[in-house]
């Protein structure tokens, strides 16, 4: 499965996405396990792993306070951003930190990041994606990944979607999937 070229990209695993958090994806904490299993595979196959996070000031853009279509989520240095407790990182992770300052919103690890340049310099060529949420983030991320010239591998499994309308986290992965995304759905040996 992961070869040499691959890097593993988690997407946003961060309390205030989780239930309980800010902005809860329903069932988001479910994808923990899962990405637990992936992020081993990756360490044993000497697979990179990356992973993306909100990381923003208290009045950042997207807050309904300055209009806004959320409520204020993963503010730098609160709990809230953490990431997810149960999620094992691996202590080499190389986190990537998205719309960090208060006048850009970003969905995707590739805006204003350098994941790009990054993955890259590693010598990257796949992506296996996961994380939260499938119809906002991890959609952005993996849509730009293609952009950007990688193969992008969704784990479906891996993924929760925010469903502010009941089809949205489906359509997003048949829109990753029509960009030429392929579409994972479990840990094959």
């Amino acid at each position: 499965m992961f070869r040499r070229g691959d890097a593993l990209l988690i997407v946003d695993v961060q309390n205030d996405f989780c239930p309980g958090g800010a902005l809860a994806v329903s069932r988001g904490d479910e994808i923990v396990p899962v990405l637990n299993r992936w992020i081993p595979e990756a360490a044993a196959a000497g697979v990179p792993v990356f992973a993306s996070r909100d990381w923003h000031p208290t009045n950042h853009i997207s807050f309904k306070a300055r209009g806004g279509p959320w409520p204020p989520h993963c503010i730098q240095n609160t709990p809230g951003a953490q990431f997810h407790p149960h999620l094992k990182l691996p202590p080499d992770v190389r986190i990537i930190s998205k719309a960090e300052t208060s006048e850009v919103d970003s969905y995707s690890a590739f805006a204003g990041t350098n994941l790009s340049e990054c993955l890259r310099e590693a010598g990257i060529q796949r992506v296996w994606i996961g994380g939260l949420a499938q119809d906002y983030c991890v959609r952005a991320t993996a849509l730009d990944a293609i952009r950007e010239g990688f193969e992008v591998h969704l784990i479906v499994s891996a993924t929760r979607a925010v469903n502010v309308k009941p089809d949205d986290g489906k359509q997003a992965i048949e829109e990753i999937r029509r960009a030429g995304g392929i579409l994972e759905e479990t840990l094959e040996r």
